[in-house]
């Protein structure tokens, strides 16, 4: 246990899945302390360059112009309002940033220029950059590259047999595109999914089996509880229990084991004993601000006394 390996069965980790929750939560607390520090979190915060407008259909999300929802309109950030938020995110003690853009696929054009230049200045400011933008070809990912980025994320979301309850305007495949030409290029793949959109326990283990037999495991696997907005098909979707949670991100760690696992979206629904579990269970990495793109996060400062309180530190910076 605790050994990276890439030949994972559905069944090695529906078994590791279904471990008792105690025994899971030893067994993963002891394979985090093998591979990364016990005590300490990667913070990171988001910047929506394009908020809104996006033609996909994602079930669950704010920013598709396909759903009625309070995001009513296309938001752009020039490149003088990004560095003041990377800026503002580093006074903060924040040293990474990750641009977001609500684009089904990304750009050939200036958009997409804007994008390389800002990285290129927030580097210069001594920090971290990382992006989700949407799908991307080759040339876009090698650009990605020789600027420097820290990782790329682009989440599965689901199973690929759930994906299509989910999804419609790209399919499975497509994501699995993109992950292969940012691993191509030597660009560190971020990539996770969402939780508690209807999918099952078969569902979740199809999801990891999935990253856990890359070629090389996800830099990064962010796990997502999913945080209902009106206006969505998924509006009346229950929230998630922490258990599940905290069970699938002890699964990742252990068949994981050097992978940042960061606890994304949902952390408001969750006391402070929740997010204490999944730090046990093996996160080491979350997102700070009020917004986490348009749902909410707990604010910066609430993060730190929660850390402060079970002895956790920053990370320093690491490229």
């Amino acid at each position: 246990m605790g050994t990276p390996k890439h030949n994972w069965t559905l069944q090695e980790i529906s078994e590791i899945y279904h471990t008792p929750l105690l025994e899971l939560l030893y067994n993963a607390s002891t394979v985090h302390r093998q591979h990364h520090h016990a005590n300490k979190v990667k913070i990171s915060m988001l910047i929506s360059v394009k908020t809104g407008a996006c033609t996909e259909d994602c079930a669950y999300c704010s920013q598709s112009s396909r759903y009625n929802t309070f995001v009513d309109h296309a938001e752009k950030m020039s490149v003088d309002a990004v560095l003041a938020a990377a800026k503002e995110a580093k006074e903060s003690g924040v040293e990474r940033v990750c641009l977001s853009a609500s684009w089904g696929k990304v750009p050939s054009n200036k958009d997409f220029d804007d994008v390389l230049t800002m990285i290129e200045k927030i580097k210069a400011m001594d920090m971290s950059v990382c992006c989700t933008l949407g799908m991307i070809d080759k040339k876009q990912a090698k650009q990605l590259s020789v600027a420097g980025i820290t990782a790329y994320n682009h989440n599965l979301d689901t199973s690929k047999d759930f994906y299509k309850e989910i999804i419609s305007t790209r399919t499975f495949a497509d994501r699995l595109e993109t992950i292969e030409n940012l691993m191509e290029a030597g660009v560190n793949v971020c990539s996770g999914g969402i939780l508690g959109m209807g999918e099952s326990e078969d569902d979740r283990i199809s999801m990891l089996h999935i990253l856990a037999t890359l070629e090389k495991h996800p830099y990064t696997v962010p796990l997502n509880c999913i945080v209902p907005v009106k206006g969505t098909p998924l509006e009346n979707t229950a929230l998630l229990p922490v258990w599940d949670m905290v069970r699938m991100i002890a699964t990742a760690r252990i068949i994981m084991p050097e992978t940042m696992l960061c606890l994304a979206a949902g952390r408001t629904q969750m006391t402070d004993e929740g997010q204490a579990l999944c730090y046990i269970a093996g996160v080491n990495s979350i997102f700070v601000g009020k917004k986490l793109l348009t749902t909410p996060n707990p604010d910066i400062s609430d993060d730190m006394k929660l850390m402060q309180k079970l002895g956790l530190e920053v990370y320093d910076k690491e490229n």
